[in-house]
């Protein structure tokens, strides 16, 4: 019966995380630059558990348990918008943001903007870093070309600093669609990707495989809730019985 109870909890905790991973893809399903996070489960053969007084129990079981989030770094879809402040990266490199607190992050978000100082920046985040530094623009109109090189009246003023990470490794997220430094490195030799000015990435949320799973885990949660009030309404009348004799 303790077998019960722990299969039951661990299917009501194993979902419960994957309903909130979900939910939040879904509520930024519209954050430019976002990359879907899903949840890894593990798998244990066998293993023993420990009940009453750490009385181990006779056999073995298999356990499920929730390993470590995953997000997914795939590609996403363009919005055109014509404004100068949009920018977009096709391929596997990522913008560098100078946050205010002095570290520098790394994120696919390109709807930018001026600061109040002429600095182009990543609004509340920080300041958008080039290869000098960060960078300074005024009120000047400017263009980006394709390698992430910044011109203003046909003169070069900097290039987008940019950072490469393996799409198959696990990242570490700051905040909603960035991304800590540690696992970037420079671009490899001859790698190639594109800036587009006047567009910026979407997340890479698909709204009806995300709605899918979360039903699934939903269903899931319920069927594991109620197995667990099986469990205990099954405890209870052997307890009562124990009792009379």
């Amino acid at each position: 019966m303790n077998r019960g109870f722990y299969y039951a909890c661990n299917g009501m905790i194993m979902n419960s995380r994957k309903i909130d991973c979900v939910g939040n893809n879904i509520a930024n399903q519209s954050t430019a630059g976002y990359k879907r996070d899903t949840i890894l489960v593990n798998r244990f053969k066998e293993q023993l558990i420990l009940v009453q007084h750490r009385r181990e129990t006779s056999g073995t079981f298999a356990q499920t348990y929730v390993d470590t989030s995953y997000t997914d770094l795939e590609q996403s879809n363009f919005e055109y918008t014509d404004s100068p402040f949009d920018v977009g990266i096709f391929g596997n490199v990522y913008f560098n943001i100078r946050a205010y607190n002095g570290e520098t992050m790394l994120t696919r978000n390109g709807q930018w903007e001026l600061d109040s100082e002429g600095y182009l920046a990543l609004s509340t985040s920080g300041r958008v870093l080039g290869e000098r530094g960060e960078i300074y623009l005024g009120n000047k109109d400017f263009v980006i070309d394709a390698d992430g090189s910044i011109y203003q009246d046909g003169e070069f003023v900097d290039r987008l600093r940019l950072s490469y990470i393996d799409p198959e490794s696990d990242v570490t997220k700051f905040g909603v669609n960035m991304f800590t430094e540690v696992e970037a490195q420079d671009p490899p030799e001859g790698m190639k990707y594109d800036i587009i000015q006047g567009a910026y990435e979407r997340s890479n949320v698909d709204l009806n495989y995300e709605l899918t799973m979360m039903m699934n885990a939903s269903r899931l949660y319920e069927a594991s809730s109620q197995i667990f009030k099986l469990c205990d309404s099954i405890n209870q009348v052997r307890a009562s019985l124990c009792k009379k004799v």
